[in-house]
């Protein structure tokens, strides 16, 4: 590539002579990159010879000066791309840093706020519960706080009028005594701790020897559930509950775990010992609950276990204790057949000593089937000892004369008696249990049992 170039002087003229002028002169030269030479040409517009001198070799001059002035802006630019790659580094750095703190102090906001929320809580009042008894207009109200004293006053016009009922359970202002909000109803830890969660792992094959008994406890408890439409057609009402009788240890709350597993239904199992209060009322109060508790859940069955505790007969002669224990009885009587009906609620109660419930508690409309639960007879007791001996490892058994020897024994004792037999082979350090070990822990039974009535300690029963 060729380059040419031309410049142009205007000398100043010589203050010493007056003929001088000014003298314009110019050069032109051509630049080749693979020629040292400069070729320069020159043109004077005047003749004045003493600016011949002024015409110089431009050549080496030119080239001298083209070697610094080619490599420096090179090295300029390299380090000023060097040093805008690292400020912009340091830019993203920073923007990325500043990125985080704004999320970091905004997420600390949050939990300041949230904190702030806490103990505007905590610092907030607490609030009376009470109870709705009436509605006098859309702002006032009847009120019974916890201490059962009854006001008037106003009521928080946020809340839904249709919640407002009586004997809606309230949060009141603590000063001022007006109605907050509506509390749902709450339940007794007692009562809500009634509701079986886990399914026992009691089937009815697990109940031996009382085939009879478990077919009208299906009937009257099962058969009303799954297939109500069965007594619509034959235009009867299906049984409300039934009571098991009988002597201890022979299959009652056996029984009523069987059918527990055997259901969908909601089951709530209950102690007649835990519905005897203190305080007057409370009794009543938790049976009550009991039951609304059983139609909230329904399908739901109710189980209560020892009912003579709270259904023994009212006599003439009591103490206050006794009075009490009657206004239970009452409440429950209430449940069982008052003027609420029981639908989708089924009641099964159990006891060893019907002798000494009331009449009221037995007749036909509370209780409308009484199964009884004898002492098992002689298949009874094959059975019972088939099924415990099922699960055991044991040789060569005869089993009819273990039946012969455990004449008059419950399946409480039958059971017991397979468990004596494997101590026996356990004590011996045997892997089997044999019919002599059966035979010794049925001995071992008798004992107990001729014993157990004579000594005042019972440490001989579990001997």
């Amino acid at each position: 590539m060729v380059t040419r170039r031309t410049l142009t002087f205007i000398a100043p003229h010589n203050s010493q002579s007056a003929m001088d002028t000014p003298v314009q002169w110019s050069c032109t030269w051509t630049l080749k990159p693979s020629e040292s030479s400069i070729a320069i040409s020159t043109s004077d517009d005047l003749t004045n010879s003493r600016h011949d001198d002024c015409l110089i070799d431009m050549g080496s001059e030119v080239g001298e000066a083209n070697t610094p002035l080619a490599g420096q802006p090179e090295d300029e630019l390299g380090l000023l791309d060097e040093q805008y790659q690292k400020l912009l580094e340091e830019s993203q750095h920073l923007i990325n840093e500043r990125s985080y703190l704004e999320t970091e102090v905004r997420t600390l906001k949050k939990r300041v706020s949230r904190l702030d929320d806490e103990v505007r809580l905590l610092k907030t009042p607490p609030l009376i519960i009470g109870h709705l008894q009436d509605v006098l207009d859309e702002r006032t109200g009847i009120v019974r706080s916890s201490n059962g004293t009854v006001f008037q006053v106003a009521l928080n016009q946020r809340l839904d009028p249709n919640k407002l009922k009586p004997g809606t359970r309230v949060a009141l202002n603590q000063d001022t005594l007006a109605v907050i909000e509506v509390l749902h109803e709450a339940w007794d830890p007692m009562v809500s701790g009634a509701e079986m969660v886990d399914k026992p792992d009691v089937t009815y094959e697990s109940v031996a020897g009382l085939d009879e008994q478990i077919t009208s406890v299906r009937e009257a408890i099962e058969l009303p559930l799954l297939e109500p439409e069965l007594f619509s057609k034959v235009g009867i009402i299906p049984p409300k509950g039934i009571l098991l009788v009988g002597p201890p240890g022979c299959g009652k709350t056996l029984l009523a775990k069987a059918v527990a597993q055997q259901t969908n239904a909601t089951f709530i199992r209950m102690v007649g010992s835990e519905l005897a209060q203190k305080y007057i009322g409370e009794g009543g109060r938790m049976v009550r609950e009991l039951f609304s508790l059983a139609k909230e859940k329904s399908p739901s069955i109710i189980f209560l276990d020892e009912i003579d505790a709270i259904g023994a007969k009212r006599l003439d002669g009591s103490t206050s204790g006794d009075r009490e224990v009657q206004r239970t009885l009452m409440q429950l009587l209430a449940e069982l057949d008052g003027f609420d009906s029981l639908e989708n609620v089924k009641i099964i109660a159990a006891t060893n000593r019907p002798d000494i419930l009331d009449d009221a508690l037995l007749r036909p409309g509370r209780f409308d089937r009484i199964v009884t639960i004898p002492l098992p007879d002689n298949e009874g007791r094959k059975a019972i000892i088939a099924l415990h001996a099922k699960n055991m490892s044991t040789g060569r058994l005869n089993i009819q004369a273990l039946v012969e020897k455990t004449e008059g024994y419950s399946g409480a004792e039958l059971k017991a008696t397979c468990v004596e037999a494997g101590m026996i082979a356990i004590r011996e350090k045997r892997s089997k249990i044999t019919q002599a070990d059966f035979i010794l822990a049925v001995q071992r039974i008798n004992d107990k049992k001729s014993n157990s009535g004579s000594r005042m300690s019972p440490d001989a029963l579990y001997g």
